[in-house]
């Protein structure tokens, strides 16, 4: 098992996290999503190699920025 940690932009709620929860939760070979709007934090547990361009194109379309920290 593998986690990486992101970097969010625009998040200020919790109805934020949840949106991005929702969006990355359906990547194939993701096993946990943590969402922090107060810290800008997002951590993606998976039990494959996740490419970062998968994770930043869901939270992408959930409305918001995000980078690999």
């Amino acid at each position: 098992m593998s986690t990486t940690e992101y970097a969010v932009t625009g998040m200020s709620c919790a109805h934020c996290e949840n949106a991005i929860r929702s969006e990355v939760e359906q990547i194939p070979g993701v096993t946990g999503v943590e969402v922090s709007a107060q810290s800008g934090r997002l951590v993606v547990s998976s039990d494959a190699q996740i490419a970062d361009e998968a994770v930043i194109a869901a939270v992408d379309e959930a409305g918001y920025e995000a980078a690999p920290r």
